[in-house]
C-alpha cells in the first residue's frame, strides 16, 4: 500500500523549530534573496508522486487509511467513495465532528516523509447544496503527526463556512491549542496546497479562474513522517456543552445536524526545491510571489 512510502522516501528537507516569520531584510550573512526566476516549481513523480490520486477508479480508496482504523477511534464519516457518488473524484461527506484543539473528526490519509506539496481541487456544499449553513462546516486538506492524540499536532487549510460562509481556513495545531486565520473566497472549486518546505509550512488558495495566494505560512515543527491526507467536519453547533470537555466529545458519536459534502477532483503529491541560502520565514528572503511559483505545480 501507499500509506508506507514514508518508509523509504528520502528525506529532501530539515524540520525545524519554533519560532516567528523573520521580516528583517537579509543580511550577507543571513539568507540571501531568492528571486522569482531562480525559483524552481515542484517536481512531479517519483515516490512521493506515486502517492497521488486522480480518482477515476473506485480501486484508489484502497490506498488511502482511516484514521479512526488506524488509531482505534470513532468512525465519523457517513459516506466514503472514489468514483460513485460524484464521477471521477474521491466523495467525503462527515457526521457531526470538528477539528479543533483536541477535538477529532474524519480523516483519510497516506504517510509520507519529508518536505511535501500537496495539491487538491475540492468543491464544499450544504447537504442540500449550496454553501453549508451551519458553522465550521470545512473540507479540504490536513497533515498530522501520527499517534499524537493526547497532544495533537496537525496542520490543515480547508474551504467552506467557518463563522462566516465562503470562506478558507488554514489553521495549525501545536500541543492541542489550534490557531485558525478564515479568508474570504467565492463558492464552487477551490485548489488548495498545504506544503512543508524546510522549516516553514505554508497554505495557499486558488478560486476557480482565479491567481494563486498565500493563505498562511507559519513555523514547521512536526517530525519528518506525517500524515498527508484529506479531512472534512461540520456541525460545532451541535457540540453544545461538550465544545469545552474534548475527551467526552471524542469518546462518541454528537448527534446533529451534518451539513457538508466534499467532493475532491484530484489530490497530488510533489517535492518542492529550495536553495540553501533562501529562508522561506524571511518574506525579504522568500517573498509570496516566490512562495507560490516554489509550492505550485507549473501551469496550474
Amino acid at each position: 500500500m501507499r500509506a508506507k512510502v514514508a518508509g523509504v522516501l528520502a528525506v529532501a528537507g530539515v524540520v525545524s523549530g519554533c519560532g516567528l516569520a523573520a521580516e528583517a531584510p537579509p543580511t550577507p550573512t543571513g539568507p540571501g534573496v531568492l528571486t522569482v526566476q531562480n525559483a524552481q516549481a515542484p517536481a512531479p513523480g517519483g515516490e512521493v508522486g506515486s502517492a497521488s490520486g486522480e480518482f477515476a477508479d473506485a480501486a484508489e480508496l484502497a490506498v488511502w487509511s482511516k484514521l479512526s482504523d488506524t488509531e482505534k477511534d470513532v468512525d465519523r464519516i457517513a459516506k466514503l467513495d472514489v468514483n460513485k457518488t460524484a464521477k471521477g473524484a474521491l466523495y467525503l461527506e462527515p457526521k457531526t465532528s470538528t477539528w479543533y484543539d483536541g477535538f477529532r473528526g474524519p480523516f483519510v490519509y497516506q504517510e509520507l516523509a519529508g518536505d511535501i506539496v500537496m495539491h487538491a481541487r475540492v468543491k464544499v456544499t450544504g447537504a442540500k447544496g449550496g454553501r453549508p449553513a451551519r458553522k465550521f462546516s470545512l473540507g479540504g486538506l490536513m497533515a498530522r503527526q501520527p499517534g499524537t492524540y493526547d497532544k495533537p499536532n496537525w496542520m490543515s487549510v480547508t474551504t467552506g463556512t467557518a463563522d462566516a460562509a465562503g470562506q478558507v481556513e488554514a489553521k495549525f495545531t501545536l500541543d492541542g491549542s489550534s490557531k485558525p486565520l478564515e479568508t474570504a473566497v467565492k463558492s464552487g472549486w477551490v485548489d488548495l496546497v498545504l506544503a512543508r518546505l524546510g522549516r516553514v509550512a505554508v497554505a495557499l488558495y486558488k478560486e476557480d479562474g482565479g491567481a494563486w495566494k498565500v493563505a498562511r505560512r507559519w513555523p514547521s515543527n512536526l517530525p519528518e513522517v506525517l500524515q498527508w491526507g484529506v479531512t472534512a467536519y461540520t456541525d460545532w453547533d451541535s457540540y453544545g456543552a461538550l465544545k469545552k470537555d474534548a475527551a467526552k466529545a471524542n469518546a462518541k458519536q454528537i448527534k446533529g445536524t451534518p451539513d457538508l459534502k466534499l467532493t475532491v477532483d484530484f489530490v497530488r503529491f510533489l517535492r518542492p526545491e529550495l536553495p540553501d541560502y533562501a529562508d522561506p520565514l524571511n518574506t525579504a528572503s522568500v517573498s509570496d510571489q516566490v512562495l507560490i511559483k516554489l509550492l505550485t505545480p507549473a501551469g496550474a
